[in-house]
């Protein structure tokens, strides 16, 4: 009897190693036949709007109202430009933050609202690496995207303010305009100055977590790559002061988020 169940055991394990790895494969299957030519993302995959929801979440985290009207190019843009600017960078490194890139899961997880300058740091150290060079090389990295990412997206948040300036003046202006119009596009303006006000945030919570890490990094295991480090980070810093548009607010606030009434059949006239 004792046998018997030792070898049912055995056979139960060898069962679940299988499983578990042919669901590894077929993950891997899948984010590799995901990618096309030079590591682009296939068009059957990759669909305008998939960080739509960006601007949702960035509403929610301050209980505004979120807009019901369609998004233009240049906020479908500002959405996409805006999520890895806001997803941690040790997210960033696991296997499964493909997923994010790519809009799937659709909303951001709740911690990120508020960053922990420990974190990084954290996974930074507690990452296997064969050496303490490569520590460096990866907040190296981790520091150079993010200087790379800023300028794009504030040429594109500088054209998002503009229309919604204009946008709002507008309101004032034109003669018949029903109340989930005036309420929609309200919503809108505040979502992205909302998504802009988060960037702004998150740049400046991950500048104070890079320098946090590089700190520990050089108490624990100095080296020559800590000064390329320095003036990578205050490389960052400065485009971060330099691309100061809104006044972030405060996010994280739990409570029920009012919504706009869903516009009309049809769109109003005299």
């Amino acid at each position: 009897m004792t046998e018997s169940n030792s070898k049912r055991r055995t056979l139960f394990r060898r069962l679940s190693g299988r499983l578990y790895g042919d669901a590894a494969l077929c993950a891997l299957i899948y984010i590799g036949c995901a990618n096309a030519d030079f590591g682009r993302v296939r068009a059957s995959i990759w669909t305008d709007g998939i960080h739509a929801w960006v601007g949702r979440d960035a509403a929610r985290g301050t209980n505004a109202p979120i807009s019901q009207f369609y998004l233009t190019d240049d906020e479908i843009l500002l959405r996409d430009l805006a999520y890895p600017l806001i997803e941690p960078p040790y997210d960033r490194q696991r296997w499964y933050s493909v997923l994010g890139e790519w809009g799937m899961t659709h909303y951001f997880r709740p911690e990120w609202y508020h960053c922990d300058p420990t974190a990084y740091a954290a996974q930074l150290m507690n990452a296997y690496m064969r050496s303490e060079t490569a520590r460096y090389f990866r907040l190296n990295d981790d520091v150079r995207n993010d200087v790379l990412r800023i300028d794009p997206f504030v040429a594109v948040a500088r054209r998002v303010l503009d229309m919604d300036s204009k946008r709002e003046k507008a309101l004032s202006h034109i003669a018949v305009l029903s109340g989930p119009e005036v309420a929609n596009a309200k919503a809108r303006i505040g979502e992205n100055f909302l998504i802009i006000a988060w960037v702004q945030k998150s740049l400046a919570d991950r500048a104070a977590s890079y320098r946090f890490g590089l700190e520990r990094l050089i108490v624990s295991v100095a080296s020559p790559p800590a000064v390329d480090v320095e003036r990578s980070l205050a490389l960052l810093q400065s485009r971060i002061a330099a691309s100061v548009l809104v006044t972030p607010p405060d996010f994280g606030i739990t409570a029920v988020v009012p919504v706009p009434p869903p516009l009309p059949g049809r769109v109003v006239s005299k």
